[in-house]
């Protein structure tokens, strides 16, 4: 049986690039189950993403990436990708990855479960994840990311999730993790940056509360957004009920970012992202 591939490319804008991409894949003889593509006229970039099963073309495809100067590649769609979790005391967004992996509705491997305090390491280990705590303060801030380095390199890591992990990374790990974290974040960026977003909604009086899920960078919430959500609220919300209905929009909109990931439907368009849907 012939296995599925997801070939995802980025490149300057110019007529040809669709039959060229679908002339190879038919003279290797795949055949193309899904494809989508986006033109980014303010920019003259170009966007696609092609399901199709046959064979690995990779070692072919080159010629075409170059004379077209693509970023690309070619993701193997039976390969699990390999998801690092970080967290803090939240549980909310933890608890539903987990979940969604355990029932087989998110197509992942979870290596391990790391944080900067102890609170989650049950339900971690309930789900059979090993669980890493590793505390951080100033002092030790350098020596602990440099950790997370080695387990992301050790357990062969594909994509880190920040689930509402409480620390801003230092500017070196953000660039080292550059277009593989993705960080929730509990406010409908780009209002309400950093710390205790829902206290600042209240304080807005604001009528809609929302999440956003984003590529993490050095730039404290500013990363390409890939995906958000948002509910209604009134004036008769607390805070604390503010952040009790938003967990359930973190939760769907985090899950959706991931998957969004691993089907490898996100292309980061500078300061945005391609999502296709």
């Amino acid at each position: 049986m012939s296995k599925k591939y997801i070939l995802t490319l980025a490149c300057p804008d110019k007529i040809g690039i669709v039959a060229e991409v679908s002339g190879f894949l038919a003279a290797h003889k795949c055949n193309i189950n899904e494809s989508a593509q986006f033109n980014d006229t303010f920019n003259d970039k170009f966007f696609m993403r092609v399901v199709f099963t046959g064979s690995d073309v990779a070692g072919e495809f080159g010629a075409i990436a170059k004379k077209f100067k693509m970023d690309w590649k070619i993701d193997d769609s039976s390969r699990k990708p390999r998801v690092l979790i970080m967290v803090s005391k939240a549980s909310h967004c933890l608890n539903h990855l987990l979940h969604r992996r355990r029932i087989g509705t998110l197509n992942i491997e979870i290596p391990a479960v790391i944080s900067n305090h102890p609170d989650l390491r049950e339900m971690a280990e309930w789900h059979k994840i090993p669980f890493y705590h590793l505390p951080v303060d100033a002092k030790t801030k350098a020596k602990q990311e440099e950790k997370i380095l080695q387990l992301i390199d050790e357990l062969d890591i594909d994509l880190i999730v920040l689930a509402r992990y409480m620390q801003v990374l230092s500017p070196e790990l953000c660039r080292a993790l550059k277009g593989r974290a993705i960080n929730i974040h509990h406010s409908f960026l780009p209002s309400f940056k950093g710390a205790s977003p829902y206290k600042q909604a209240f304080e807005r009086g604001v009528k809609i509360i929302g999440a956003t899920a984003h590529f993490v960078t050095e730039n404290l919430d500013e990363g390409p957004i890939i995906d958000q959500e948002v509910i209604r609220v009134d004036h008769t919300y607390t805070p604390d009920q503010l952040m009790q209905a938003g967990s359930d929009i973190e939760n769907l909109t985090l899950a959706r970012a991931v998957q969004y990931y691993i089907e490898s439907r996100i292309l980061i368009n500078g300061d945005k992202t391609v999502v296709f849907k």
